[in-house]
C-alpha cells in the first residue's frame, strides 16, 4: 500500500527536504512585497516609536518582536540558500557561528577589535550574560548578502579569489556604514565615548575588514560557489533581505539626520536595481481577488 500523506488539520505537509525547500520558496515567491517591503518598513516605525518612548512598556523594543521581524525578513535568504546546505556548508556555517561568537565575547570584553561597546537594549536571552544568542541572524546575513550582490554584479570577474574577497569587503563596509550609526541612534549598542562616525568608532570598521575577510573566506570553502551563482541567477528573491535592510535601515538614518549612511543605503538600493532584483509585483492579491495596490 502507497505511504499515506501526512495530514494536520486536512492540510498535507511536505514529507521530504526537497519538498519543504519548494514549500518555503513557494512561501517567500507569494509574499515577496510584505516580507521585503511591508515588514521592514513598519520595523522601522515600531523602531523608532521606541527611541522617542511612544510605545508602551511590553512594546517598546519588545526583544521577540524584533526577533521574529528579523527571521521574517531573513526568509529569503534562507530560501535561497537552503538547497545548498549539504555536510559541509553545515561544517562551515558552524564554525562561522563559533566565529561570531568568540570575536564579540571578545568585543564586549575587552574592546577589541570593534571598540569598547555595550549593548543598549535588550535583544533576547544572553549567551553568558554578554552576547545575544541569536547573533547569527543578525550576523550571517550581513555578509552573506553582500557576498551574494558581488557575485551577482561581477559576474565572472567574481572568479578572481582577490577580486571577490576585496568586493565583498567593501560592500560589508559598505553595509556597516549604514547599520552601525542607526543601530547606535536607536541605542541598539552604545560605543565607549562615541565615535568620530555618528557614533560610531573608526575602529569598528577595521574589526569588520577581519570579520568579512573570515565569512568570506568560509563562504569560499562552504559552499559551491557555481552552484551558489547558478542559484542566485534562477531565484529572484534570493537578495530580497537586502532589499529589507535598504528600506529598515535607510528609514532609520533617514529620521535621525544620518545622511551619510542614507545615501549609503541609496548605493546599495542602486545595486540592486541593476542586478534587477526589484521585480517583484506589489499587486499582492487579498481575498477575493481584491488588488492590495
Amino acid at each position: 500500500m502507497a505511504e499515506a500523506d501526512a495530514v494536520v488539520g486536512g492540510t498535507d505537509l511536505p514529507r521530504s527536504r526537497a519538498e519543504l525547500e519548494a514549500a518555503l520558496d513557494a512561501l517567500v515567491r507569494e509574499h515577496r512585497f510584505t516580507i521585503a517591503v511591508v515588514f521592514p518598513a513598519f520595523g522601522a516605525v515600531l523602531l523608532v516609536a521606541s527611541a522617542e518612548a511612544l510605545l508602551p512598556g511590553p512594546l517598546s523594543f519588545n526583544p521577540h518582536l524584533i526577533l521574529f521581524g528579523t527571521l521574517v525578513m531573513r526568509l529569503p535568504l534562507v530560501a535561497g540558500v537552503a538547497p545548498l546546505v549539504d555536510r559541509r556548508a553545515a561544517v562551515g556555517l558552524g564554525l562561522l557561528t563559533a566565529y561570531a561568537f568568540g570575536i564579540e565575547l571578545l568585543g564586549v570584553t575587552t574592546g577589541y577589535p570593534y571598540g569598547a561597546f555595550e549593548y543598549g537594549i535588550d535583544l533576547g536571552p544572553m549567551l553568558f550574560g554578554l552576547v545575544p544568542v541569536g547573533l547569527p541572524v543578525f550576523f550571517f546575513p550581513l555578509v552573506l548578502n553582500a557576498y551574494l550582490l558581488v557575485l551577482l554584479l561581477l559576474g565572472e570577474r567574481a572568479d578572481s579569489a582577490p577580486v571577490r574577497l576585496l568586493s565583498v569587503i567593501g560592500t560589508v563596509l559598505a553595509v556597516d556604514l549604514v547599520l552601525d550609526p542607526g543601530a547606535v541612534a536607536l541605542t541598539f549598542w552604545v560605543y565607549d565615548g562615541g565615535g568620530a562616525f555618528y557614533g560610531v568608532p573608526w575602529s569598528n570598521y577595521a574589526g569588520w575588514v577581519l570579520s568579512a575577510t573570515v565569512a568570506v573566506l568560509a563562504f569560499d570553502r562552504s559552499f559551491d560557489r557555481f552552484a551558489l551563482a547558478d542559484r542566485l541567477d534562477r531565484t529572484e528573491f534570493m537578495l530580497d533581505d537586502l532589499v529589507s535592510f535598504v528600506v529598515l535601515w535607510g528609514s532609520i538614518n533617514a529620521y535621525f539626520g544620518n545622511w551619510i549612511p542614507v545615501l549609503v543605503a541609496a548605493a546599495l538600493g542602486l545595486g540592486l536595481l541593476y542586478t534587477d532584483r526589484f521585480d517583484f509585483s506589489v499587486r499582492e492579491t487579498a481575498p477575493g481577488g481584491r488588488r492590495w495596490w
